[in-house]
């Protein structure tokens, strides 16, 4: 486990390394440029030039897989959070007894957890990979990540193009940020610093 930490550390380093100004742009760079996260203050942040080998089919993957992503890390932030400060479900979490209250916060969570409880997560999560979470054509959706299909508006169609990109670009940075956040609170706790007092 201290390994894969360490190596996701050095990765997440390598992201932040000065990137090296290259002579010339190519096209395919510039098209990108001007896509929603290229703001402020990196503006089109892209040190390995993973865009620039990419066409528009890859970049839109790409920001798909960004936008999933930082959704779970948003999650698991509020996750770890929440049980860090003791709050649990009442009731049981097995047949055989244990209870919600029984499950330790951060990693200790995932032995305590009895294997029928993992399963039904693992299920569960496949199952909205599969059948919900999914962009069905011609449904109406607008972007990469609009998952409405048709069936979910919660007030999106009433905001102005303005509204909807600067909500987006809010819902990218924050997924950015949650995902360093995360991170840092997952190598935090293997350290054995924690920045949350009740860990």
């Amino acid at each position: 486990m201290k390994t894969a930490i360490i190596a996701t550390l050095i990765a997440s380093a390598a992201a932040f390394a000065p990137a090296k100004q290259a002579a010339t742009s190519t096209a395919l760079n510039m098209a990108f440029e001007g896509e929603l996260g290229a703001q402020p203050p990196l503006g089109f942040f892209d040190p390995i030039g993973i865009a620039a080998r990419s066409d528009v089919n890859n970049f839109e993957r790409l920001r798909y897989v960004e936008i999933k992503h930082g959704r779970i890390c948003m999650l698991a932030v509020v996750g770890y959070l929440v049980t860090a400060a003791g709050i649990r479900l009442p009731g049981d979490i097995a047949l055989d007894g244990t209870k919600f209250a029984d499950i330790p916060a951060g990693f200790d969570a995932l032995s305590a957890i009895p294997d029928s409880g993992k399963i039904q997560t693992i299920g569960f999560i496949g199952f909205l990979e599969l059948f919900v979470m999914k962009d069905i054509a011609n449904t109406g959706n607008e972007h990469v990540g609009d998952f409405r299909n048709g069936a979910l508006d919660y007030g999106w169609d009433t905001f102005d193009e303005e509204t909807k990109l600067q909500k987006r670009a809010i819902e990218l940075n924050q997924g950015r940020a949650a995902q360093m956040g995360i991170l840092a609170l997952m190598v935090h706790e293997k350290l054995g610093v924690s920045l949350i007092p009740s860990l």
